[in-house]
């Protein structure tokens, strides 16, 4: 679903249309970018059509918003599957289980301390949301066969309310001025509810390189912004910006493209993984491992972009692979700004995650990997961001000299993910 939000400049007042998935304001009517913060999920509203004096009669029901891809790990391989949902967050008063399509349909308005009215209290855990939403696409186990691993990556899960409207003559839905017939209005209105909590208000993080003052720059779903004056990258968190490692592969000349990998150098006890060369042999790779991969350190590379699910597995198989490619005479770079750089779009925290999904995916022989996967702890030693070359193949892209491939269509489709 493409969700818009319509949210007003610090700077100007300005009304900007943004997608929910933005997390870079950048107006257009004053030039100022912001990053937006918030403590906990983003908190929207369906616009209502209740007259300003009735505002604060108004009672916001949440739903809890969910969009993002759902792995599982079982004994027949690996399953897939991109969710967008929303689910009623207060089930026990008979509201309308879905908001269905309006939510895509007309555009949002973000909650803030100015917001009248009251909000119901969640009263379903975001785990249970998840579990439910695997559930009903048929993601869990099969037919008895052991699950060993489930992770939801690329997700977004955010808070939608729709507004109510307590009246003499029942309870009405704000946004289409209709009865709802079905629900406990009385319930509704004896249920607790609280007005707007300070903890929910967004922060705009004004987006200044913390080292030398200068403009950072990056697009509207970028997590990662970089300063062109002093070649840093910055990336996102709930404290705030945050130095990250950042080098960049040389390309060719004929280099288009800059895809962003997340490098993650780990040890993996639970199936005696520590250098290249024990992944080599413990996933049974048509490679003979070399004595120097014996002292190489073992690095997962994640794509830092999102992509269909399929294809993020495959990608991330095949750099981690051929990571053996890019350790010849050309050597990383230090961090320096170049055209073409795509923007990063997902967290390191959920590169993270999908490790053990890509440790599945790369396996030839399951029965080795797959039953230690509920065992396998990671052992980070380091991570950072690396930006790989590609060329431009007509209807691809192609990275040299690792040999990864990605169609221009799905990196084009992975935005909207």
């Amino acid at each position: 679903m493409n969700i818009q939000v319509e949210q007003p400049c610090p700077q100007c007042g300005g009304l900007v249309t943004l997608s929910v998935e933005d997390r870079l304001l950048a107006c257009p009517y004053c030039g100022v970018k912001n990053f937006l913060q918030s403590s906990g999920a983003f908190r929207y509203a369906l616009p209502n059509r209740v007259t300003p004096v009735k505002q604060e009669r108004i009672i916001y029901a949440p739903y809890l918003r969910f969009k993002g891809n759902i792995f599982t790990v079982s004994r027949s391989g690996i399953s897939y599957k991109v969710l967008d949902t929303t689910q009623d967050a207060c089930p026990q008063l008979g509201l309308p289980p879905s908001l269905g399509l309006r939510p895509q349909a007309m555009k949002l308005v973000r909650i803030h301390n100015e917001t009248k009215g009251r909000f119901l209290p969640l009263a379903v855990n975001i785990q249970k949301v998840l579990e439910k939403a695997a559930r009903i696409q048929s993601l869990s186990e099969k037919g008895g066969e052991s699950l060993y691993h489930r992770a939801y990556i690329g997700e977004t899960l955010s808070c939608i309310y729709l507004p109510l409207l307590p009246r003499e003559d029942g309870l009405f839905d704000a946004v289409l001025g209709e009865p709802l017939a079905h629900v406990d209005a009385s319930a509704v209105q004896a249920s607790k509810s609280t007005p707007f909590q300070p903890n929910w208000q967004m922060k705009f993080l004004a987006t200044l390189c913390p080292r030398c003052g200068w403009n950072l720059d990056g697009e509207g779903d970028c997590l990662v912004l970089t300063c062109s004056n002093c070649d840093t990258a910055w990336r996102i968190d709930k404290n705030g910006l945050s130095h990250t490692p950042c080098s960049i592969f040389p390309g060719p000349s004929d280099t288009a493209l800059y895809l962003p990998f997340w490098r993650l150098s780990v040890n993996l006890p639970a199936v005696e993984i520590q250098s290249f060369a024990d992944f080599i042999r413990r996933t049974n790779q048509p490679l003979v491992p070399r004595k120097e991969w014996e002292k190489q350190t073992m690095q997962f590379w994640i794509p830092a972009f999102k992509l269909r699910p399929k294809i993020f597995l495959r990608t991330a198989k095949q750099a981690t692979v051929s990571q053996w490619r890019l350790t010849g005479e050309e050597q990383e770079k230090e961090m320096r700004i170049v055209p073409n750089m795509y923007p990063v779009t997902l967290p390191l925290s959920e590169a993270k995650q999908s490790l053990k999904l890509i440790l599945a995916e790369s396996a030839t022989n399951k029965r080795t990997v797959y039953p230690y996967l509920p065992h396998v702890r990671p052992e980070f030693i380091s991570s950072s961001l690396i930006f790989l070359p590609f060329k431009d193949r007509h209807h691809d892209w192609v990275q040299t000299p690792g040999g990864t491939v990605i169609a221009k269509s799905v990196l084009h489709f992975g935005r909207a993910l």
